[in-house]
């Protein structure tokens, strides 16, 4: 991309009232958290596919993680899944990262792979199966405080087939029980990110089907415990950006697990299917960014911005890079909002003014702006090009 051309999208954004030193400030502050699980082998739910290229060790995916943040300057931390990344020493494990330029992000316990938790874990009939799923969660805070994460990432398959086949009241509480636990163990620093599904695998009812369920958690339990947002799992329809607003608003959005879905929890690339949804989300984050109350601003400051997709047909590199380039390019066109020019709409009742004042920032290709943006930051204009004539791509290839 041209200077001439950065030079012509800089005079219409002035035209507009936009700052764009304030823009690119902003971009420059966007942080990404890359799952583990995205390097490695995964599938659908009726087969894991081989990929030779896949990353083997936790130590393999954080470098994985390392070279895409590298490339793209915009994913300082990788996620952890235990068991999946378990290793005899998260001290090394910590240190490999930190060599790599990255440190270790949320740890998601994994309650839903053992044959134990076939009915259930910590909302299980069964005594002794919550008594293990929760000592999981209590370990997962151990290791937490091993890596210096922040935060612990909580999904639960627990539901029902069957209208009888659990007591749902009772589910709910033992729900409560383990999760207060678990609270409990946190330090000042940690956080919980209580996520939530409405369905699947439990298909007649899930113990946290929405997010109203994970806000009332959240508040039982303290203010260490927020929402955490899978864009992937509402029913169709869902306003997805309203629900973002909503916990805003009450300080209780603590992060999002980024994906992308066309009928149910597709876990497709983020932005693949509706980037519009995904820019209108952030709309409403960097909206509540000018907030008057302090209590909201922090909320927004602290919300984790985390990839949660399940890579099983795309080459794991390159679908992380785009991945996070798609986030990148709706969070820039947000900015790109007059947002005094929407809230004087919204006063004069200007239904049309006040949504071409949002659509009209979505419209506008930032490829200049971002090219222009890694230029100043010494990083490569075309990541994903950048990654495939690199050598580290021969090093992936050679795995197998």
């Amino acid at each position: 991309m041209s200077d001439k051309a950065y030079a012509l999208f800089e005079e219409r954004q002035q035209a507009r009232g936009i700052d764009l030193n304030v823009v690119r400030t902003r971009l420059k502050m966007l942080k990404i958290e890359l799952p583990s699980w995205g390097f490695g082998d995964s599938g659908t739910r009726f087969k894991v596919f081989r990929n030779k290229q896949s990353a083997n060790t936790p130590y393999e995916k954080l470098e994985d993680a390392a070279e895409v943040h590298r490339l793209t300057g915009l994913c300082p931390s990788a996620a952890l899944n235990i068991p999946w990344d378990k290793t005899d020493s998260y001290e090394r494990l910590r240190l490999h990262a930190e060599s790599l330029g990255i440190g270790i992000g949320a740890i998601n316990p994994n309650l839903f792979q053992e044959d134990e938790y076939m009915l259930g874990s910590v909302t299980n009939a069964d005594a002794a199966i919550r008594r293990k799923a929760t000592d999981h969660l209590l370990e997962c805070v151990e290791i937490a405080k091993l890596t210096g994460s922040r935060d612990i990432s909580l999904w639960f398959a627990d539901g029902t087939n069957y209208p009888g086949q659990g007591d749902i009241r009772a589910r709910k509480a033992w729900m409560l029980e383990a999760l207060t636990e678990t609270y409990k163990a946190l330090t000042p620093e940690m956080r919980m990110l209580i996520e939530y599904k409405f369905f699947e695998p439990g298909f007649y009812h899930t113990d946290l089907a929405d997010w109203g369920m994970a806000f009332n958690l959240a508040n039982k339990l303290g203010l260490q415990a927020e929402v955490l947002v899978d864009t992937g799992h509402h029913a169709q329809g869902t306003n997805v950006e309203h629900i973002v607003a909503y916990l805003i608003d009450e300080c209780r959005l603590g992060g999002f697990h980024l994906n992308n879905r066309k009928y149910a929890d597709d876990d497709l690339i983020v932005g693949a299917i509706n980037p519009y949804e995904l820019f209108l989300i952030f709309y409403q984050i960097i909206d509540a960014s000018r907030d008057a109350d302090p209590a909201i601003r922090e909320t927004v400051d602290n919300i984790a911005y985390m990839l949660d997709q399940s890579h099983s047909i795309e080459p794991k590199m390159e679908a992380a890079i785009r991945s996070v380039l798609n986030v990148q390019t709706q969070y820039a066109k947000a900015l790109l909002i007059n947002l005094d020019e929407v809230r004087d709409a919204q006063r004069r009742q200007d239904v049309l003014g006040a949504e071409a004042a949002v659509r009209s920032a979505f419209e506008f290709d930032v490829a200049p702006l971002l090219e222009s943006l890694r230029e100043e930051q010494g990083l490569a204009k075309d990541p994903m090009e950048a990654y495939k004539h690199g050598s580290y791509a021969k090093r992936v290839a050679s795995r197998g």
